[in-house]
């Protein structure tokens, strides 16, 4: 079984904090192995629901362009073993991606050369706004039901993140005050019944999952999001990657035991909206039960 790549809920990100930290240029972007499956999908989704996973306003098309520039030069810079420019076509995972295709918005371009999905936002005199966006692996939201709205309605339902509070007065001020030269990263995480790396549908609307089930068939589904300025437009170019994992794979991590303990805490310090919101109302007892014993057969006492 596959380790997980990133393991947040170990204490290091905990749920519905901003949790932004400096991030080193060089690893903007992470390509690994899954790079090609992802690539797949993607497509896939492109053909089947493209209006469920592209949107842009009319005026984005120059930062959508300058996004893709900007990808390109470090993606083949970067990874010169896995892309390959040859005029207008840029090679990876053996197959070619054409930068100069006048059918296709720059913003589909880019995000059909990464694992991660695109979103643009732009300073509006209301607040930072989603103006465009490539996202084939949202994690329980709608990509058309956010687009055009400002930040603080995008997190209306996030418990402690709506419009007048203290964290969507911070973001804004964090995106107003962005530096071309330091992005920023962060982690979100959170438990699903399904390994599917699309999900448009909210936790909140999707049945709770009452039923028994194994640490095998639960996933934690872990967001590497990071924020990056473009220096042209002045947009702010965010990215997502979602990696998914059964919970179970967290047994064969070498600081399995310390993880294990760590998920639980951090799941039961969830409050009632919290919960809710993470689709979790009717699971968390069971699933924090299930990580205990798992810790307890790691560290027999």
């Amino acid at each position: 079984m596959t380790l997980p790549t990133y393991t947040p809920y170990d204490g290091s990100s905990k749920p519905f904090t901003i949790g932004l930290m400096p991030l080193d240029i060089g690893r903007w972007i992470e390509p690994d192995a899954d790079l090609p499956r992802y690539l797949g999908e993607k497509q896939h989704l492109l053909e089947a629901h493209r209006d469920e996973i592209f949107v842009a306003e009319e005026d984005t098309e120059t930062a959508q362009q300058e996004c893709l520039d900007l990808l390109v030069n470090y993606l083949c810079e970067a990874y010169p073993a896995l892309y390959r420019r040859i005029g207008n076509l840029v090679e990876v995972a053996g197959k070619p991606v054409d930068l100069w295709e006048p059918s296709l918005p720059p913003l589909l371009k880019a995000g059909s050369l990464i694992a991660d999905d695109l979103v643009i936002m732009r300073r509006k005199d209301d607040g930072w706004h989603l103006v465009a966006g490539y996202v084939a692996f949202p994690s329980s939201w709608s990509l058309k039901e956010k687009f055009g709205r400002p930040m603080q309605a995008i997190h209306a339902d996030v418990p402690g993140f709506g419009e007048g509070t203290r964290n969507a007065t911070l973001i804004t001020r964090i995106f107003d005050s962005l530096q071309t030269a330091q992005p920023v990263e962060r982690m979100n995480w959170s438990v699903n019944a399904t390994g599917d790396l699309f999900l448009p549908a909210s936790k909140h609307r999707r049945p709770p999952q009452a039923a028994a089930f194994t640490l095998a068939e639960r996933f934690a589904r872990v967001e590497r999001q990071t924020l990056r300025k473009l220096p042209g437009s002045g947009d702010i170019v965010f990215t997502i990657r979602v990696y998914v994992d059964p919970v179970a794979a967290i047994e064969h991590h070498p600081k399995a035991a310390v993880l294990v303990q760590s998920f639980a805490n951090q799941l039961e310090t969830l409050d009632e909206h919290q919960t809710a919101y993470k689709g979790l109302a009717l699971q968390k007892a069971a699933l924090v039960a299930k990580l205990r014993m798992l810790a307890r057969r790691l560290s027999p006492v």
